[in-house]
């Protein structure tokens, strides 16, 4: 392992990791590697909690990361009583506890403005940032491991920095990054990337040696997690999308080889690639910020030929494919900081297809990705808006139901908006398509209702749109205020959205 440490002086650095945790001190910001979750660090953060439960030490954290982090940061942190506040993203069953019960204060924000608020000066800086590495190079810089995140920002930002060197994470990783920062305005410059594969920057993040605090060895895997087994619902999802791109081709305005795909996390989002493996269509690439195992089958089975993306966060069996097979993806694989695998330049400039998943929509094409019945947080908005607003097709899909068939995930007036109608292209159920475009509200809410709403509450909800259209009949989006979140609220007070 001292090996991966390149720089002799750095040698002198080493300790173990509640030596390190030492330095973290009650108040400060930290700023960790990692996204979604993958590259994160372990040893030091367990460390911490360890520390501050044993000595019951006051401590209260900001923790800044690039998106959600595995268990031995957000849930031990969340457990010790650390976190004071959380930002950007994150999944951890604890902490979404902690956040909806006000315990934690979070700031659920578009991933790419979360290296940008920092760099403005709108956050405050980073008082030690804690990376996970597969190694040091002779002049200091950190050559990321599985994930690169906001780690570039959270580096130049701190005044401190932990370096976590993994003896988990393959040394093949090497080379996979390619780290390109952007200035501030008014210096900034275009990205000059054209391609999903282009390479425009370093294998490392550059990094002043002398900020480099502590150097920690580590031999804990990331926590990567299981994806579901693909369902019916799934298949029908990815079956209509699918269908949907192949009438573009026919139409003209996609060819064979589509453009970038983008896909969101999740078992919905990796079910919807898996489709493309029996699909037509070949020579993709892709430019997204999450590679999972549907997105490394498909580079196997031939049809992805390029991925630009921030992580690799595959399940345990992704992993350890990804791992056997290394040399096959590495030239195929590349790995980008999040303010540029999210940058709204680059999903209009590459003409991105977004596909995101909602937790629900409603008739006039609103989306809601965060909240449950409008208040509790789920995880995040995420990187989806990043993308939605510039990409060439947005594509958002759902399960038509929810809840055994208790929810309708289609309603008249979703209770929280992350995405407005104006950013909504496409929405997919297992029930249909609805293609918007060009489409003024009424127009949109009729298709949505026959082409996108379940059997169980298609009556309902043509009902209340009728209702709605005699009421308002002056109006250019009919509502009935009184019930359009009447829904919501029927299924709070008795357990289900049917009437």
């Amino acid at each position: 392992m001292q090996s991966r440490i390149r720089n002799e002086q750095l040698k002198e650095k080493i300790m173990s990791p509640m030596e390190a945790s030492k330095l973290i001190k009650d108040g400060m910001v930290i700023g960790t590697s990692g996204f979604t979750p993958s590259g994160y660090p372990k040893v030091v953060p367990l460390a911490l909690a360890e520390r501050v439960k044993r000595d019951n030490e006051k401590m209260k954290l900001t923790l800044y990361s690039g998106a959600s982090l595995g268990p031995e940061v957000d849930g031990a942190w969340a457990e010790a009583g650390i976190l004071a506040k959380r930002l950007p993203y994150q999944t951890n069953k604890q902490l979404r506890q902690d956040i909806n019960c006000g315990k934690v204060e979070y700031l659920d924000m578009h991933l790419s403005h979360s290296s940008q608020y920092l760099n403005y000066g709108i956050l405050p800086r980073v008082d030690v940032a804690i990376v996970e590495a597969i190694a040091i190079t002779e002049d200091g810089n950190i050559i990321p491991t599985s994930a690169v995140g906001n780690s570039p920002s959270f580096i130049k930002s701190a005044d401190k920095i932990i370096v976590e060197i993994s003896s988990k994470q393959p040394v093949e990783l090497e080379g996979m990054s390619d780290i390109y920062m952007l200035e501030n305005p008014p210096m900034r410059t275009h990205i000059p990337i054209k391609t999903p594969g282009d390479r425009v920057g370093t294998p490392f993040i550059v990094c002043d040696k002398d900020k480099i605090a502590a150097v920690v060895f580590s031999d804990m895997e990331d926590h990567v997690r299981d994806l579901a087994p693909i369902s019916d619902v799934d298949r029908a999802i990815s079956k209509n999308i699918i269908n949907f791109l192949e009438k573009e081709v026919s139409l003209g305005r996609l060819t064979k080889n589509l453009l970038p795909l983008q896909s969101g996390v999740g078992n919905v989002a990796n079910a919807v690639l898996a489709g493309l493996c029996d699909s037509t269509f070949e020579n993709l690439v892709c430019y997204t910020e999450v590679i999972q195992d549907a997105m490394l089958e498909l580079m196997q089975c031939g049809k992805i030929k390029k991925a630009s993306a921030c992580s690799i966060s595959p399940s345990p069996r992704g992993l350890k494919s990804f791992r056997e097979n290394i040399d096959f993806f590495k030239d195929k694989i590349i790995l980008r900081p999040l303010e540029i695998s999210n940058s709204p330049e680059m999903a209009r400039k590459l003409g991105v297809i977004a596909m995101n998943t909602a937790i629900e929509v409603d008739i006039y094409g609103n989306v809601n990705s965060t909240h449950i019945m409008g208040s509790k947080i789920m995880n995040g908005i995420g990187g989806s808006g990043d993308f939605a607003r510039n990409a060439y097709l947005t594509i958002f899909s759902t399960s038509s139901i929810a809840k055994g068939g208790k929810i309708s995930s289609i309603v008249p007036m979703v209770s929280h908006v992350d995405h407005t109608e104006h950013d909504t292209m496409i929405i997919v159920t297992e029930q249909g398509v609805a293609d918007l475009r060009g489409l003024s509200p009424k127009e949109k809410a009729r298709l949505i209702i026959e082409n996108c709403v379940h059997p169980d509450f298609k009556e309902q909800m043509r009902d209340y749109f009728n209702r709605a259209c005699e009421v308002c009949q002056s109006c250019h989006t009919p509502h009935i205020l009184e019930e359009a979140l009447s829904w919501h609220a029927n299924f709070v007070e008795t357990g289900t959205m049917k009437k």
